[in-house]
């Protein structure tokens, strides 16, 4: 039996900057398909995760059995996710990810969520773009995209596209599209790959300073009288009427 995860041991990688926590089965089976380096899994009863690999995700069972360790998480963790589970994962090199949002020509857009309050909006947003092939999704503002209810709401799919926290003068380029109900309506318009999509909060919508940088205005299609939609959402319609991927273009991770 593999030895039991320490609370120091655990702690100490918590406080590095460079490991992000995934919070459940969900966010380590994607992290794993898509290529992170996962450090560290831990769970109450490591056979009933390795049973749930077999079922759900039998692409990486193997590597789940390998990496997990027995541990008390209620002594490692605030919330234990129903799942049973948590691990340790590297964060992608922030370098790296610069040069993939940067390489031209892109052939899918870039969100971009402009000063967002609602971590767990964010993780939704992490997930639809992941979903849909998207080639990353930036923040202005200080919220991290990178905090753990970021990466829990995004089940891990931070590791299948590019995510990062940009300032207005590091926008990758590309032409901006910024969503606002002032704009022309979406449904005239074909959105380019290479795009910029730009979504404000749902209080205050686009700050000034990104509609002022905008290259077009576009709206929403919204009965009269309903105030907003909700962020994901929002970045759901616009992404389904971009096109998303081609079938047979990426082997899809379901529902799960």
């Amino acid at each position: 039996m593999s030895e039991q995860l320490g609370v120091g041991e655990w702690r100490e990688g918590i406080g590095r900057g460079d490991l992000v926590l995934l919070d459940g089965f969900h966010a380590l089976k994607h992290a794993l398909r898509f290529g992170a380096e996962v450090r560290a899994v831990v769970a109450d009863d490591p056979d009933a995760v390795r049973a749930l690999a077999e079922e759900l995700a039998p692409d990486v069972a193997a590597e789940v059995g390998r990496l997990v360790r027995p541990a008390d998480l209620r002594a490692l963790l605030t919330r234990v996710h129903p799942t049973g589970v948590a691990a340790l994962a590297v964060r992608p090199d922030p370098e790296q990810g610069r040069a993939r949002l940067e390489r031209r020509p892109r052939s899918a857009p870039v969100v971009v969520l402009d000063n967002p309050r609602n971590l767990g909006n964010v993780g939704a947003v992490v997930r639809l773009a992941a979903g849909f092939g998207a080639t990353g999704v930036v923040t202005r503002g200080d919220l991290d995209p990178w905090h753990p209810n970021v990466v829990r709401a995004g089940a891990g799919l931070h590791y299948a596209t590019t995510v990062d926290r940009v300032e207005l003068d590091t926008l990758p380029a590309g032409p901006l599209y910024a969503l606002d109900p002032e704009g022309e309506d979406i449904r005239a318009l074909t959105l380019p790959d290479d795009a910029l999509l730009a979504f404000g909060s749902e209080r205050h919508g686009i700050s000034p300073e990104l509609r002022e940088r905008a290259d077009h205005l576009v709206s929403l299609p919204m009965r009269p009288q309903v105030s907003s939609y909700n962020l994901a959402t929002s970045v759901a319609m616009t992404l389904f009427h971009w096109g998303g991927p081609q079938p047979g273009q990426a082997d899809s991770c379901g529902s799960a």
